[in-house]
């Protein structure tokens, strides 16, 4: 047993033997618009029916000053504290497959050595592929489909895929650091990215989680249930299509995006620029709106 994370009573503190799974990885701390990539991990968390595996050492991982426990406090008695700290759950999908859970915070400190334990556990799991997901914003229309980016530090695997393909720098979080972490010992990792349309990024977007859901379903070969998200997408999308009819600012705003996302889907509708590249008109208004708009009518969500 590793000193970097405590394994579960559940497993009797012992590592399963598994089946070649499939790990996801889902650390909240860098860029997920709309939380879909949050969303996307509480659905696969659900639909697996996953339990906790192990959790990572917060004295190792977690800086409490940035990150402290929340106390629970009944008529003045402290009865726990819970600590915040990435957790490694286990479940199955709907034909029976393996699926790693790898979610919570991203750490604090130490992440080199943290991505070396996390692969290391991946290869005692016998893990066969790791898929990373995460969420930006960018100009891009509600009335058309999700579109994905990919990274990886297998070229390539990358040539086989049907995502979008940047090249740009930008910082990184742990999950490109688990990416090469596992590349390093065998393991094919791949980061799955949701274009979120920049106007609706600060509020969730069902249809940016089930893409992810959808992607991680043809790239790890397992099967997920999105029938939920995407029932939430459609009420979404109708409400922002009648928000857009009733403003014919926010109607010419959204006829730009489309042009310049059929432009560049058209032909072999590759882009090059995964991450944008286009400049965003203001969406503040109909940013606002919505808010508004689903503010007053959560309860019929």
């Amino acid at each position: 047993m590793s000193s970097a994370y405590i394994i579960s009573p559940d497993f009797n503190n012992t590592l399963p033997q598994l089946e070649s799974p499939l790990m996801v990885v889902m650390l909240q701390g860098w860029i997920d618009a709309s939380s879909a990539a949050a969303t996307a991990m509480e659905a696969l968390v659900s639909e697996t029916g996953a339990t906790q595996l192990l959790e990572f050492d917060a004295d190792t991982f977690v800086d409490y000053r940035a990150r402290r426990p929340m106390m629970e406090l009944r008529d003045g008695v402290n009865t726990k504290l819970e600590w915040s700290v990435p957790k490694l759950f286990l479940g199955k999908d709907k034909n029976g497959k393996s699926v790693v859970l790898l979610t919570g915070p991203e750490p604090d400190s130490r992440w080199q050595h943290f991505a070396a334990t996390v692969g290391s556990l991946a290869q005692q799991l016998g893990v066969r592929r790791m898929l990373g997901l995460g969420a930006y914003p960018v100009a891009t229309p509600h009335t058309r489909a999700v579109q994905l980016s990919c990274t990886s530090p297998n070229s390539e695997l990358v040539a086989t895929l049907p995502y979008l393909k940047s090249s740009l720098d930008v910082p990184a979080g742990m999950e490109a650091a688990l990416e090469h972490a596992m590349h390093s010992v065998g393991i094919p990792s791949l980061g799955l990215w949701a274009q979120v349309p920049h106007y609706v990024a600060s509020m969730a977007y069902p249809a940016a989680a089930a893409a992810l859901l959808g992607a991680v379903s043809d790239s790890g070969d397992i099967e997920i249930d999105v029938s939920g998200l995407l029932e939430q997408a459609t009420i979404q999308r109708e409400r922002l299509d009648s928000l857009v009819r009733n403003n014919p600012e926010h109607a010419a705003m959204l006829t730009q995006l489309e042009q310049v996302f059929d432009e560049a889907h058209s032909g072999n509708g590759q882009l090059t620029t995964g991450f944008g590249g286009v400049p965003l008109p203001s969406g503040d208004e109909l940013a606002a709106e919505l808010e508004q708009f689903l503010r007053e009518h959560r309860s019929d969500s």
